[in-house]
């Protein structure tokens, strides 16, 4: 069994309630660099091999068609484009890696690749790409869509995306800088060329104007869990980022994702998925469960309705007493959002045909919305525990993205102080930093 990788979610450090519970800062609000620095810090002697932002654009705005509510209780907002904050956390580190998200629905290829390269040489080799398929009509809005392209075609839209981001890290050829002081040649023009890419999305002549990063290629992650987002997945991606917490929808993961790179002509055994994987840890199991119930105490009806319906991209302000949860999944299919997500594990657990209420809907919402459904709660040795089983039941390939509902910076100061250690302990973790690049530490 090769050894789990780890990586902090930093996403929502702020959001949620976190920036007002016990073990919060005081003194410093997000955006505030310096907390990012210190928890970079922190992590990185613990041996974390990645800080992950995901991100997105729009102020949520589905549940009631409005932004009000998480306007006002802090749902999934603000949100900044974290790589200045990227750039500054690298230069208090020397090993940890960092990934950035930008959406390949919205963006366009070059102005990422150009991006990220630069990012790249920043940080000495240590950026990885979470490129997304944007399933949410409030970023959709902001960049001048009036309603969602059609779910398929994000994909093919993204496959496209990162074909062109690769031609343009290769346009410039590794050994292309020359930098002869002697006859003043900066490089040899034979190994720049352009990429003169027309397809169904972009056009692109190329080349990238750049002098090639320490990793050429960015590590790619992806995160789709539907039967297309996976397919994708198995195209491109280095690492898959995926839901955790429910055992049987993971190995299902595993399996379509192992079965689609095969078809492929890829490997399994060198793509790993990072679990998306909640931890409340405490000295004792005791102390981790009163943190938990603390953070119960946020969520009241209208923050769960506002996180559910921004992640779903449909207003379930509007569902009926009772209806059957496979309808539901048809209609938000329809309008063009994701099918996946929390409404999809409802089906996984319940089949097309079962009916619910919408008290029952709100009451199993408030797990999924405040992520306690899928979050491992105890002391050290229990969590521990209960990743390195599942870890094990779910392949033994890539690790988790761990993220902690607790304050910021209490909650993932603890992960670094009193889990990871213990997972060290055990022999549970790869090994810490072999490598000089962030593709090289995760054995991508």
């Amino acid at each position: 069994m090769s050894g789990m990788h780890l990586a902090y979610d930093l996403s929502f450090t702020h959001t949620e309630g976190r920036w007002a519970q016990p073990g919060s800062w005081v003194g410093q609000d997000f955006p505030d660099v310096r907390m990012y620095m210190e928890v970079a810090r922190v992590a990185e002697r613990a041996g974390v091999d990645m800080l992950f932002f995901g991100d997105g654009s729009g102020v949520p705005s589905t549940w009631r068609g409005s932004i009000d509510p998480a306007v006002e209780w802090g749902i999934q907002w603000p949100r900044h484009d974290m790589s200045p904050i990227i750039t500054a956390m690298s230069t208090v580190t020397e090993n940890i890696g960092f990934g950035l998200t930008y959406s390949s629905t919205f963006m366009h290829p070059f102005y990422v690749a150009r991006l990220l390269n630069s990012l790249d040489h920043v940080t000495g080799g240590r950026i990885a790409f979470n490129v997304v398929a944007s399933s949410r009509g409030a970023d959709a809005a902001n960049y001048g869509y009036a309603q969602l392209i059609d779910h398929d075609l994000r994909y093919e839209r993204m496959e496209e995306f990162i074909g062109v981001c690769r031609a343009l890290w290769d346009s410039v050829a590794p050994d292309a800088i020359l930098r002869d002081r002697a006859t003043g040649r900066f490089a040899d023009p034979t190994k720049v060329r352009s990429i003169d890419h027309a397809g169904r999305f972009f056009t692109v002549k190329g080349p990238l104007a750049s002098v090639p990063s320490p990793q050429i290629h960015p590590v790619i992650v992806q995160a789709g869990n539907s039967p297309r987002g996976i397919a994708g997945s198995a195209s491109f991606a280095d690492l898959v980022f995926g839901f955790g917490g429910n055992l049987g929808g993971q190995q299902r993961h595993r399996a379509m994702l192992d079965q689609a790179l095969i078809a492929e002509g890829r490997d399994p055994a060198h793509v790993g998925i990072l679990w998306a994987t909640q931890i409340i840890v405490g000295r004792t199991d005791r102390e981790a469960q009163s943190r938990r119930d603390a953070v119960m105490e946020f969520w009241t009806d209208e923050a769960v309705g506002t996180m559910l319906s921004h992640n779903a991209g449909y207003d379930f302000s509007t569902l009926p007493t009772s209806f059957r949860v496979g309808e539901l999944r048809d209609e938000i299919a329809a309008t063009g959002a994701s099918p996946a997500g929390f409404v999809g594990a409802l089906v996984e657990e319940f089949g097309a045909e079962h009916s619910l209420t919408r008290t029952e809907f709100f009451e199993r919402g408030f797990a999924a919305a405040s992520g306690l459904d899928h979050t491992i709660v105890g002391g050290p040795d229990t969590v521990a525990d209960a990743l390195e089983a599942n870890f094990e039941a779910t392949g033994s390939r890539g690790g988790y993205m761990l993220s902690s509902p607790l304050a910021m910076p209490a909650g993932l100061a603890e992960i670094s102080e009193l889990l990871v250690p213990q997972l060290r302990r055990r022999g549970a973790l790869a090994p810490r930093y072999p490598g000089t690049t962030l593709r090289e530490n995760l054995a991508v």
